[in-house]
């Protein structure tokens, strides 16, 4: 069975490429449903102009694929409400200098 915790777990392993951090310690992920063997994940973006958009979408989808029983994943964009730093974990705010 599927569980949102395993989801989030392999999360990490989606890199924003120019923080260098993965997204869930970024506070990127906004949300994990899961339906049986359909994932949806929430996330957002530092800005609405963020060039690696695509790489991290389908970061989140090979990501949440990987998962054993996973078979159908959505990842959607929102940016209600809008991404700060103040989502990060504090581990992520020492390592960038937020805190």
């Amino acid at each position: 069975m599927v569980t949102r915790e395993d989801v989030i777990e392999a999360l990490h392993a989606v890199e924003d490429p120019e923080l260098g951090m993965d997204i869930v310690e970024l506070g990127l992920m906004y949300d994990v449903e899961v339906d049986g063997s359909s994932v949806k994940v929430t996330y957002s973006l530092t800005s609405m102009g963020c060039p690696a958009g695509p790489i991290i979408q389908e970061g989140i989808i090979d990501a949440a694929r990987s998962v054993p029983g996973v078979e159908s994943v959505e990842a959607e964009l929102t940016f209600d409400p809008p991404w700060t730093p103040d989502r990060m974990s504090d581990d992520a705010k020492f390592i960038l200098g937020f805190g």
